[in-house]
């Protein structure tokens, strides 16, 4: 009875993080698309909850103009990330990996606590007009709920050890999360070893499209191999949200 008890406490924990940080349960998988009649055009459409999808000022994914950046000297991003068992999730939008409670990013006197990480093919972001493979992103947040996002730029070139073991167990049904306690990872093993970065407010860039989120695009992309980026395309060969506009919004960079 114990033991079902905290399966269960975990599970509520897990849903509540969830929606604190936007993220829709893989029951809604069904409900929005990346194409066709129920992709990005038609998103604030299928739900009263997903109107900021159309209405929103400070929408995601944007093309930064690098050049226009306003560039100072902004506070390192220090991640203290912990390993931990790999708890991955084919959600039907994307793979997903859920990260146990206690890592951290810390910038400017702010802690986010790293919630869990997933992928996009392409990426989603783009500098100055430039499209990469894919994109990883970590959602975090903060004691108060606040949502920030670390964008991973991801470009063809040599094979990622984090990424060989998240492919080589990815889940062969959708909805269901996959705990493998005897697989340790680290999502240190996405960043790149330079962590210059642009900052703004953006957006979920899924539905609901919620807004007042902080995001770090990191500079520099963290290279993937040509069969890693193909092993993802097998699942999900596109699910990027088109760019969306800036609206005079202020972005910051690193020098």
């Amino acid at each position: 009875m114990e033991r079902l008890f905290k399966e269960l406490l975990r599970i509520i924990v897990a849903i509540g993080i969830a929606s604190a940080a936007g993220v829709s349960p893989a029951a809604d998988a069904g409900r929005w698309t990346y194409a066709g009649a129920t992709g990005p055009a038609k998103w604030s459409t299928l739900e009263k909850s997903f109107a900021l999808c159309k209405q929103g000022t400070t929408q995601s994914p944007i093309d930064i103009p690098d050049a226009e950046a306003r560039k100072g000297d902004l506070a390192s991003l220090l991640f203290n990330y912990k390993p931990t068992p790999l708890k991955i999730i084919d959600d039907g939008h994307t793979i997903q990996v859920n990260y146990a409670p206690g890592s951290f990013l810390i910038v400017g006197g702010s802690q986010y606590e790293l919630v869990e990480f997933r992928f996009h093919r392409p990426g989603e972001e783009k500098i100055s007009g430039k499209a990469h493979d894919m994109e990883a992103d970590l959602v975090h947040r903060d004691k108060d709920g606040k949502v920030a996002i670390v964008a991973v730029l991801l470009d063809e070139g040599k094979e990622n050890a984090l990424i060989k073991t998240l492919w080589s167990n990815l889940p062969q049904d959708k909805g269901k999360e996959h705990v493998l306690d005897a697989v340790k990872i680290n999502a240190l093993g996405l960043l790149p070893q330079k962590k210059d970065y642009y900052t703004f407010a953006g957006s979920l860039t899924t539905p609901p499209c919620t807004e007042n989120v902080t995001w770090f695009v990191l500079k520099n992309p963290t290279q993937v191999s040509a069969d890693q980026i193909a092993r993802f395309a097998k699942v999900y060969p596109m699910n990027a949200r088109p760019i969306q506009p800036l609206n005079s919004r202020d972005i910051q960079g690193t020098r």
